[in-house]
């Protein structure tokens, strides 16, 4: 294999009124020093501890600074958490810097809009939106087949983003994709699917919380009894490309929420913009560092490297939290109120029996699931043969997702000038989503490799993708250097860690995510596993949970401060007269009037 290892052993919702910006008078964007000091100032006796500095935690921060409280943001590795892009060590040769590599492709979909309302906020030279203008809408997306099948190209349309523009080839291979499609995907099957869909769109609130949070996407779909083009493309394929969780335990209510919300973004309807949007530049050169420095402006202040190890509970109040600085040395930490941006599966065990007792939810997060999906990069030496937009490896063993990163770029960029040795020109950016099946080049499953047999393995699955029509889109003399999230240890030994999990959504899920306001006065969640109205474990969640967290606080605090602005997914007025009329059916024990079974 080409290329060498590079680095080390990686939703009641409450919705505030108004504008979510500053309090009456305060600057948003840029304040001066003195108006960061008069913030402090006037926060004097409301002290914030946000404990997490990933994107709920930077989110509390921003709003209440911007209110004039007192934050301390303490974070144990780094902040932007899992959105964090980061340097590959030792990559760096010249005046460049270091080659970026990450957690995982950052996609920011029109479905979003706390997020990207918060991104307008944050200052960015020459931009007239903020770091929200580094935003760029690749116009394809891709279901890549394998067995010398040919890939499924669609293209994405939106006002101002121009389509592809396809060569003859394209056209053979699209025309070729879309009747060998119609040949192995049965009609009456594409019917059923679209039966699925609207059964969903015109259910409930009711069903879909109780019945359809209690039946898998899976089942519903009936894909277990499909053909396999059904399941790999409708069953699996979609909810990959738009859930990022598995067809075969993720709940209908939240793959068919989702669902949804991308029809009528597709559709113009209730959008921040197109469908598909990513980062023009690394993560924390085009958001997360620019966040930071404003966040510091507002009298943010910060401590890296702190560990949060308990929350001091006595008299129905959080104390202390005891925290561990880099050196070791435990601290009891003392604030007004606490923030804590976590994610669960560390949040967790920092509550004490004598907590979850206080406030039964945080026990029932015990039942919450975390899995593996995370990131490896590959630095090529020619940019790919492929498609300006993400691609879906379908029938890839390990459920491979990714994109060809600095093609996308805008033009001024210049990625073997800025980064690495000046050899690498693209980073193709792979997400893993299956870390528990065996592969084809070992017969291991990813965990069960060390990192060198998952860089070849993925890069296998890859070619066997991409290369299988008679174009070769990856050589192996293109593979420059690779870099797979260091959050991932110990594989290929009897106890792989990953200090990096994503919320995973089977049956049930629902019924144990906590709100954002606790029963312990002050004491208040962030994080993406918290109840919020998108109802998935996504940037858009721990943004929006981090703004219901706040907006309670402020409430506990007597705040006359303006709430945080909180919107929730687009409802189409044209379905909400076939809900109404669903719930009546529902309440009589009768299905949807359009499910056939």
């Amino acid at each position: 294999m080409a290329g060498t290892g590079v680095g080390a052993s990686r939703r009641g919702f409450m919705a505030g009124a108004g504008a979510g910006v500053a309090a009456a008078g305060l600057s948003v964007a840029g304040a001066p020093q003195a108006e960061a000091q008069a913030r402090q100032a006037a926060g004097a006796g409301r002290k914030v501890a946000v404990l997490g500095g990933g994107v709920a935690g930077l989110t509390a921060a921003h709003e209440l600074a911007e209110r004039g409280f007192a934050v301390t943001v303490y974070e144990r590795r780094a902040l932007g958490g899992k959105a964090r892009s980061m340097d590959v060590p030792d990559s760096a040769k010249g005046n460049r810097k270091p080659l970026p590599g990450e957690h995982g492709f950052r996609f920011i979909p029109g479905i979003y809009h706390n997020l990207p309302d918060t991104m307008r906020r944050i200052p960015f030279p020459g931009n007239a939106n903020g770091v929200w203008d580094n935003l760029v809408a690749p116009n394809e997306m891709m279901f890549a087949r394998g067995g010398g099948r040919e890939d499924i190209r669609l293209p994405l349309l939106w006002p101002g983003n121009p389509p592809p523009t396809p060569g003859l080839d394209d056209i053979r291979r699209g025309l070729t994709a879309v009747l060998d499609t119609v040949a192995n995907l049965p009609l009456n099957e594409t019917a059923y699917f679209v039966n699925r869909v609207l059964t969903f769109l015109t259910s409930c609130d009711e069903r879909r919380d109780e019945e359809w949070e209690a039946t898998a996407w899976w089942d519903f779909t009936r894909a277990g009894q499909m053909s396999e083009d059904y399941q790999r493309i409708l069953a699996v394929g979609v909810t990959r490309n738009i859930v990022a969780t598995k067809a075969e335990e993720a709940s209908t209510r939240t793959v068919g929420t989702l669902l949804e919300a991308f029809v009528f973004n597709l559709l113009g309807r209730g959008a921040d913009g197109p469908l598909d949007r990513i980062l023009d530049a690394p993560t924390n050169e085009a958001w997360i560092d620019p966040w930071v420095d404003h966040l510091r402006s507002l009298g943010v202040e910060f401590r890296l490297g702190w560990t949060v190890r308990d929350l001091g509970y006595a008299d129905g109040r959080i104390t202390k939290t005891v925290i561990e600085d880099p050196d070791g040395a435990r601290h009891d930490i003392t604030a007004d109120h606490y923030v804590q941006a976590m994610p669960v599966e560390h949040a967790r065990g920092t509550w004490s029996a004598e907590l979850k007792a206080a406030d039964p939810q945080l026990a029932e997060c015990d039942e919450l699931e975390t899995d593996w999906m995370t990131g490896i990069q590959f630095y090529l030496t020619e940019r790919p043969d492929l498609l300006h937009g993400h691609f879906n490896c379908i029938d890839s063993p390990w459920s491979l997702t990714g994109i060809a990163q600095a093609s996308h770029w805008r033009p001024e960029r210049d990625f073997p000038a800025d980064y690495g040795d000046g050899v690498a020109v693209d980073c193709l950016s792979v997400d893993i989503s299956e870390w528990d099946k065996p592969g084809t080049l070992y017969g291991k499953t990813a965990k069960e490799c060390t990192r060198e047999e998952v860089a070849k393995e993925v890069w296998a699955q890859l070619k066997a993708a991409l290369n299988d029509t008679g174009k070769t889109t990856l050589r192996d003399s293109t593979l420059h250097a690779w870099f797979l999230d260091p959050g991932v240890d110990g594989i290929g030994t009897p106890h792989p860690t990953n200090a990096d999990q994503l919320l995973i959504h089977p049956v049930g899920t629902l019924h144990h995510r906590p709100s954002a306001r606790t029963a312990i006065p002050n004491l208040y969640l962030a994080g993406d596993y918290v109840a919020v109205p998108i109802d998935l474990a996504t940037m858009e969640g721990a943004n929006t949970s981090a703004r219901i967290a706040v907006n309670a606080l402020l409430e506990q605090a007597g705040s006359d401060a303006e709430r945080c602005t909180v919107t929730e997914l687009h409802r189409e007025p044209a379905l909400e007269l076939l809900k109404r009329q669903d719930r009546a059916r529902y309440r009589m024990g009768l299905p949807n009037a359009l499910d056939l079974g």
